[in-house]
């Protein structure tokens, strides 16, 4: 059979937002990979809050930024790759050669990776819009993936390959690429939690749940789940929690939640609290939850202006604001893949539901009201 021609597109059904607050289930043109890139056919696709606030990004794309899926092509170049793979995506693909790469901060790029280069840079990717079309226009992609849609383009470095013969369904699969990644990465890579340490771990959502796992892998000899769900705390307490603490929605800054952890840890603070709530108001909370010269871990990705009193940084805090967890995912989705593999990182447990791509608003109701730890979109068998 001949190579299908450069230009040839196939169709596939999608999630298109029209950046107005809209959503639909659209059918796309996905054309065959370039040189360096590869074809993805998805498998599932995860949903968290940065899906639900691309629905206002101000401009149409396909929807969806963590994925797994199988190697449908490789493009000219590729090498470590070939059809038939099994792989999960990524977006924080670096370039190699700018600063924040050089110094060993490829979660960083300032080039290529699309939280930290400005829009429409000429350098983020954007040719990958080319690949992708609606109506014979050119589409956008989430994250330089627009995971919610049955293929993907992608280059070879946003792609980690499943080692044959590791058991992983799709939907665990897919979460790892990005909010796993984000939790455990902080309070690992960024929090730097160690053998014997007290933790905090505010929010229990995917990435919350992450971050607990990664204070007990990381041999934390106290873990304190906070969440305003019971069944949230119920599934932390299952992912590694040794004690939960149960919010209140009119406590300030979390204040009444700090005053019971320094009770738990006879009044001192924790040595690593880690933000996973998603709610700007708290961004300074895990600050009040430390003990003097602990670290605080804002794994949210807050981006607004809020206002934070200065005593508590006191004394000799650290505030870490990550990105993707600090996390090189060429070194750490591996990393991931193996301690999944080996029993110590739950995954399968973290997906609490699957859904169809017509079932989004029901997913990011059931996301945003606490019943669902982790959703997923389902793509053929």
């Amino acid at each position: 059979m001949l190579p299908a021609p450069i230009d040839a597109h196939e169709t596939f059904s999608a999630l298109v937002a029209d950046g107005r607050g809209g959503h639909a289930v659209r059918t796309i043109e996905v054309g065959p990979p370039g040189p360096g890139e590869l074809a993805v056919d998805l498998r599932a696709s995860g949903i968290c809050h940065t899906d639900f606030d691309s629905l206002s990004w101000g401009h149409p794309h396909v929807m969806g930024h963590e994925g797994a899926g199988v190697v449908a092509a490789a493009g000219e170049g590729v090498t470590g790759f070939a059809p038939g793979d099994r792989v999960l995506l990524n977006w924080a693909v670096p370039c190699l050669a700018c600063g924040a790469c050089r110094h060993g901060h490829r979660n960083l790029c300032e080039r290529q990776n699309p939280a930290t280069t400005p829009p429409g840079s000429p350098t983020t990717g954007a040719a990958h819009a080319a690949a992708t079309r609606l109506g014979g226009e050119p589409l956008e992609r989430s994250f330089h993936l627009g995971t919610m849609s049955g293929r993907t383009v992608v280059r070879e470095a946003a792609a980690v390959r499943i080692p044959d013969g590791h058991d992983i369904s799709w939907g665990a699969a897919c979460i790892i690429g990005c909010g796993v990644m984000t939790g455990f990465g902080s309070a690992v890579k960024a929090g730097e939690v160690r053998a014997g340490d007290r933790c905090v771990v505010l929010g229990c959502g995917g990435v919350g749940l992450s971050a607990v796992q990664g204070c007990r892998i990381a041999g934390a000899s106290r873990v304190v789940a906070v969440d305003l769900f019971d069944a949230r705390l119920e599934m932390a307490r299952a992912f590694g929690a040794t004690d939960t603490i149960r919010a209140e929605r009119d406590d300030a800054g979390l204040a009444g939640v700090a005053a019971q952890v320094r009770a738990l840890f006879a009044g001192e603070g924790a040595d690593v609290a880690v933000e996973c709530t998603a709610v700007p108001a708290l961004g300074a909370a895990p600050l009040a939850m430390v003990r003097n010269g602990g670290t605080a871990v804002q794994a949210s990705g807050i981006e607004e202006e809020i206002t934070v009193d200065m005593r508590l940084f006191e004394w000799d805090k650290t505030y870490r604001n990550p990105l993707y967890g600090g996390c090189d995912p060429a070194v750490d989705l591996p990393r991931l893949l193996e301690l999944h593999r080996g029993g110590k990182l739950l995954l399968e447990e973290m997906v609490s539901r699957s859904y169809a791509l017509e079932e989004l608003d029901e997913a990011f109701a059931d996301m945003r009201s606490g019943a669902i730890a982790k959703g997923v979109i389902l793509f053929g068998d």
